[in-house]
């Protein structure tokens, strides 16, 4: 079976499905596989009709089954130092390379190599597939599937698997991420007058100082859970933009930052004590040599944390099928937050594969990977044939 799925990923791999590109053409040779089978699917269209979700079900829609959930959406090669073709499945030793093999195509490859065994079964209780797009911006497009979910999977699931490269370990729980943008106008002015004039950047660094401050408050005070490897909430500051030249007052700068919540972990009162800053502290003296200056802060992104019991159900049902006796919990975030929250689906993130291949160049996945999770696949088609 393994020979099989290398010859699936290969296909995979070879669509340069980078977020910024259609994955249209991925999704319609799924769809033919899945067709030459006999397996029924459904294409989720975004708004923009360029980009589509993929829903499968082998087996009874009528009864509660399982899911099996991978994004197809990969970050971008460029500027990164790549000994082969990143569209081209490349064999060295042990490793299959290419963007994609680990994060996350390897995992979907698998479970498209065990269609003929889930049909061979039969399967008494169903399997869906969920493909989904644009997970590596924000896990955008796996909305537009969940909010189908009633109707995509008329029993409602009892459990889904997200197979994010995690060697197969088995994931209870992940951070909860919100990402923000802020502009900051301020008043241009020759640098020889500048107190005349509203420095944005000066603005920006006593508010980007503050979200240091809760940051720092997190790591000291803030609680923690020694799951993770991160085991307090965080925040980050990512990028910054502001100013035109040394001798002019810079007009406009803008930024953007983040907040990494524990599961659990309201974010919105500290979103409320960085605004109540800007109101108290930035804003007057920036406002007092122009009323037309200020701080704008935008919600840009965001995606719920989960946590989902050691004893649960999905919980029990992953380690037996991955033969683990032990779980963890991960800082990145995944979809599986919003197969909790929207799906209603106790969710466990399983996959093959190293999160320290994801992003990186010459990025790859071990074959044992690959064959572990089709011994896990293989035990969840036997689960779901009893």
């Amino acid at each position: 079976m393994t020979d099989r799925a290398t010859e699936i990923l290969a296909r995979l791999i070879a669509f340069d499905t980078t977020s910024r590109n259609s994955n249209l053409p991925l999704i319609g040779w799924v769809e033919e596989l899945l067709g030459r089978h006999g397996v029924p699917f459904e294409r989720v269209l975004d708004p923009t009709g360029t980009k589509a979700c993929l829903w499968a079900t082998v087996g009874p829609r009528d009864v509660p089954g399982y899911v099996l959930s991978g994004h197809t959406d990969t970050v971008p090669v460029e500027d990164q130092d790549w000994s082969t073709d990143p569209f081209e499945l490349v064999e060295i030793g042990s490793r299959l390379h290419g963007r994609g093999t680990s994060d996350m195509k390897g995992f979907a490859a698998v479970c498209l190599s065990r269609l003929d065994r889930m049909l061979e079964a039969p399967l008494k209780r169903p399997i869906h597939l969920c493909l989904s797009h644009d997970e590596e911006i924000g896990c955008v497009g796996v909305r537009n599937a969940l909010a189908r979910i009633d109707e995509l999977a008329p029993a409602s699931p009892l459990a889904a698997f997200v197979g994010e490269p995690t060697n197969m370990a088995v994931v209870v729980a992940h951070k909860a991420k919100w990402s923000y943008r802020v502009t900051v106008h301020g008043r241009s002015c020759h640098s020889s007058l500048a107190p005349q004039g509203v420095n944005a950047i000066e603005a920006a660094c006593e508010v980007i100082g503050k979200i240091r401050e809760i940051g720092r408050r997190f790591e000291t005070e803030g609680p923690r859970d020694p799951l993770y490897d991160i085991p307090f909430s965080t925040t980050h500051v990512g990028t910054i933009h502001g100013g035109t030249a040394l001798n002019i007052v810079p007009q406009s700068c803008s930024f953007e930052f983040e907040f990494r919540m524990l599961a659990g972990i309201d974010h919105q009162p500290f979103e409320d004590e960085l605004r109540a800053f800007v109101a108290a502290e930035v804003e007057p003296w920036m406002k007092a040599r122009d009323p037309s200056t200020g701080v704008e802060i935008e919600l840009t992104n965001g995606f719920p944390g989960f946590d989902t019991p050691p004893e649960a159900d999905a919980t029990v049902l992953a380690k037996r099928l991955a033969g683990r006796n032990d779980h963890t919990k991960v800082a990145y975030g995944t979809e599986a937050g919003l197969f909790v929250a929207m799906g209603r689906i106790p969710t466990v993130v399983v996959g093959p594969g190293s999160i320290g291949q994801a992003h990186v160049p010459n990025e790859f996945i071990e074959k044992s990977e690959l064959e572990k999770c089709g011994v896990f696949l293989d035990r969840l088609i036997d689960h779901c044939r009893t």
